[in-house]
Parts: structure tokens; C-alpha cells; sequence
């Protein structure tokens, strides 16, 4: 161990981390094994995976059945370039598939590695959609404060947490943030985006992007009628509406995709992660047919937009089989049964506790806010890193589990992998009670 350890130090740069906390203390934790919703470290240790690793893991570790498509796809043919109109059977399958399980009209797809080139794709797509049309000042983007849709140079810039920005500045121009329905009423939320709208001019705006749940801003979930708005909004300015399902996609909040629970169809959907279940890097960008007929009619030439691995074969091997089980396992009921399950859990911790205030979750994506007063909403001093606390006690009693502190929050993050059920459920809901009860006894808090 100290030997991977100090190679760690030496040669790996780790991403969305502190370097220099890496150098003082060394790796927090070095994963050797998966099973199921567990991990297992190099020491032996077990945890539970409570966020899929990074929101991605849906169907759970060790799925010997991924690595056989791998296996067979490789065996057969590993890679093949899709550019020039070069094709080949795993990626016209692929695509064929996810148009018939997104929503109705919604059926061509560029593929990515991931969801930051999906997102960055998106962008170029919506912005040649629009100059091909003879309406090139159509390139502004607006998105929501908080949001995060990725670190590639435009994601960067429509991603909504301004932490993002400080590491390089912003990477581009034409992006617009407006105010998040997190503490604020449809209507508040809506104004602030047709102000922006005219004060900008609809006819320099490309696109409205939005997570249907913002996962990395704290597992913010939207108003019953706010999408709704949004939509309308979006077709009063002929504007259009992107949806980032990267996180939300395949199962995770209980529908295949997070926009189905508002009953609300984009005009553009992003994904990656729950597709191959983090088993292999793929993502995409599918378009409505309105979208693909202008592509078809007006975009002349080469549209000069690909990764070598768009449509990479092994990858859609890999994601047509993930797929499958999820429909064939019935993931999707499970997340939203197991989902109602864990909110039941936890509304009976808030009533042991003092400082958990509110307690969301649409299917498996989950949080718990800590406050210093539920009642009044009164919030922890950020000095005292209430949160990070949680997840610090939380990783001693085997869980692995994410914070989220932007703008003063104390935001815990869940997201198990779909397969999570009630045995489990039970346990981690136990362990959240525990680690928050010892952080607020550490606060000099007493429970009731």
C-alpha cells in the first residue's frame, strides 16, 4: 500500500481534487474491488457505494456480463472510426435503441466519450442549427445557476457553480446564468430567465440548458409546473430547450429519463454516465426530428464536429448490453420504489436529529440539507464544514458519500446503484443517522 501510495503522489494527477492534499496525505482511499453496491479497498475494507461512484454506477459493480460484451465486441472488432460515413452494427444499434426509449420524436444521435464533450457538443450543435439557417447571432447560452454540465471549454462556461471558472476563467463568451428554482418560487425563477431573455434579445439566444434534477449543485429538484413553464417559455422566444440527462438518465430518478417525471420533451437531450454504467466512457447528444431535418436539408459539407471515439463500438456494445439489464432487471421500478423507500428512512432520521432540515429524492437521487435551524432555514457558518464532517464519519462507518457546500449549503448527496434493495436501504439509512448524530454531538447539539 505505501508503495501505490507514494506512485500516487509521484505520477498521478487526480481530477476535481487538492493536489495539495494529495501530497500531504496521500490518496484518501485506494479502490480494488467492486460487487453489487459495494466497493472494497486495497486493505480490505468495504463500503457502500451510496453515490454510484460518481452518479454513474446504475446497474452496480462487478457485472460480469458487461465485461463479456467487451470481451466479444473486442474479440470481434475493438475499434472502427465513424467519421467519413464509415459505420458499423454496434453503434446503428446503439442509436436505434435510445431513440426508442427517449421521449417520442427525439431520434438521432451523435455520440461522445462523455458527458462534458455531450455538453460541448450540444452547444456547437445548437449554435450550427441555428446559422445554417441563416441566423448566426443565434449563440447565446443561458442556464441555470448552480448547474453543472461539465468541465470541457464550453461546458465549463454553461456549468452554473462559479468554482468551475476560477481554475482557468472562462473559457468562452455568450453564456448566460439565471436563478435556480433552489429557494425560489416558478414564477421568480421563470422571470429571471425571460428577463435575461429580452435584455440579451431573443434573437441572440441559442438554447436554454438544464438539468431536470441539478445533481452537482446539491440534488436540487424542480417544482411540479416549473419545466412546464420553461417549455413555454423556450417556444414563446424560439429558444431551445437542451435537457443535460447525464446525470438523470437511464433509471436514476425512477424514470428512464429525468425529464419523463414533468411530462415535458426537449428539443436536445444529453447523456452518458448510467448508459454503460461507468463500464465504458460514452455519451451523446440526440436531437429532435425537427433538428435532424434541418441538419439533413442545410448542413452543406462536412460538419467539422467528432472524437475519435464517437460511436466507438466496444463502448456500444457495452451500453446495449447495460441497457438491457436495465429493463430486463426492471431498474427502473426498483429506483423508484427503492427511492421512496430511502425518503422514508431518512423522514424518520430528520426526527431524531436536530440540524437535518430538508429531505428530497426522485428515485435514487437523493439529499439531505443540514441546518444549523431546520425551522427557520437558518444555515450553518461555512467555517464549519458541516457537510464534509458527515461524509468523514460516514467514509469510517464504510459509505461512500459526497458533500455539497456551494453559496453556504450543507448539502449531503445520494445515488445508489439501482440494484440497492430494502436490506440495504435499511443500513445505509442507519449509517446516515449515525454519522449526522455524531457530527452534531460534535457541534454540542444534543438529540432529542
Amino acid at each position: 500500500m505505501n508503495s501505490l501510495t507514494e506512485l500516487d503522489k509521484k505520477h498521478f494527477i487526480h481530477p476535481t481534487s487538492s493536489i495539495q492534499e494529495q501530497q500531504q496525505k496521500g490518496a484518501k482511499v485506494i479502490m480494488e474491488e467492486g460487487d453489487g453496491i459495494y466497493l472494497t479497498d486495497i486493505t480490505g475494507k468495504t463500503y457502500i457505494d451510496a453515490v454510484s461512484s460518481l452518479w454513474n454506477v446504475n446497474i452496480g459493480h462487478g457485472r460480469v456480463e458487461l465485461a463479456e460484451a467487451a470481451a466479444q465486441q473486442m474479440k470481434k472488432m475493438a475499434f472502427s472510426s465513424a467519421f467519413s460515413t464509415f459505420s458499423h452494427e454496434p453503434a446503428i444499434r446503439l442509436a436505434e435503441k435510445i431513440a426508442s426509449i427517449t421521449p417520442e420524436g427525439l431520434n438521432a444521435v451523435f455520440f461522445t466519450s462523455g458527458g462534458s464533450e455531450s455538453n460541448d457538443s450540444a452547444v456547437k450543435l445548437v449554435r450550427h442549427y441555428w446559422k445554417i439557417q441563416g441566423k448566426p447571432n443565434k449563440r447565446k447560452i443561458i442556464s441555470l445557476k448552480r448547474s453543472y454540465h461539465g468541465v470541457a471549454a464550453a461546458s465549463t462556461s454553461v456549468t452554473g457553480i462559479p468554482e468551475f471558472w476560477g481554475m482557468a476563467g472562462h473559457m468562452m463568451t455568450d453564456f448566460l446564468h439565471v436563478d435556480t428554482h433552489y429557494n425560489n418560487t416558478t414564477e421568480q425563477a421563470v422571470q429571471s430567465l425571460c428577463q435575461a431573455i429580452e435584455e440579451a434579445g431573443p434573437e441572440t439566444i441559442a438554447a436554454f440548458f438544464a438539468e431536470p434534477v441539478q445533481g452537482a449543485g446539491g440534488v436540487i429538484i424542480p417544482p411540479e409546473d416549473y419545466f412546464t413553464r420553461i417549455r413555454e417559455v423556450c417556444d414563446a422566444y424560439g429558444i431551445l430547450f437542451v435537457a443535460d440527462e447525464v446525470i438523470t438518465g437511464f433509471g436514476r430518478t425512477g424514470k428512464m429519463f429525468g425529464i419523463e417525471n414533468w411530462d415535458v420533451i426537449p428539443d436536445v437531450m444529453t447523456f452518458a454516465k448510467g448508459v454503460t454504467s461507468g463500464y465504458f466512457p460514452l455519451g451523446g447528444v440526440v436531437v429532435s426530428d425537427p433538428i435532424h431535418e434541418v441538419l439533413k436539408k442545410k448542413s452543406v459539407g462536412t460538419l467539422f464536429h467528432g472524437f475519435t471515439y464517437s460511436g466507438h463500438p466496444t463502448a456500444a456494445a457495452v451500453a446495449l448490453k447495460n441497457i438491457a439489464i436495465i429493463e430486463e432487471e426492471r431498474l427502473v421500478e426498483n429506483s423508484k420504489q427503492m427511492g421512496d423507500a430511502l425518503l422514508h428512512g431518512l423522514k424518520k432520521v430528520k426526527k431524531r436529529l436536530e440540524i437535518v432540515g430538508d429531505i428530497r429524492f426522485v428515485g435514487l437521487l437523493g439529499a439531505v440539507e443540514l441546518m444549523q435551524n431546520p425551522a427557520t432555514n437558518k444555515p450553518f457558518s461555512s467555517n464549519l464544514q458541516v457537510a464534509p464532517k458527515v461524509i468523514e464519519v460516514l467514509h469510517e462507518l464504510g459509505v461512500v458519500c459526497r458533500s455539497v457546500t456551494y453559496d453556504h449549503t450543507n448539502i449531503i448527496c445520494f445515488a445508489p446503484p439501482l440494484i440497492i434493495n430494502q436490506m440495504q436501504v435499511d443500513t445505509l439509512v442507519e449509517a446516515i443517522y449515525e454519522a449526522i448524530l455524531q457530527v452534531q454531538q460534535q457541534l454540542g447539539i444534543k438529540a432529542e
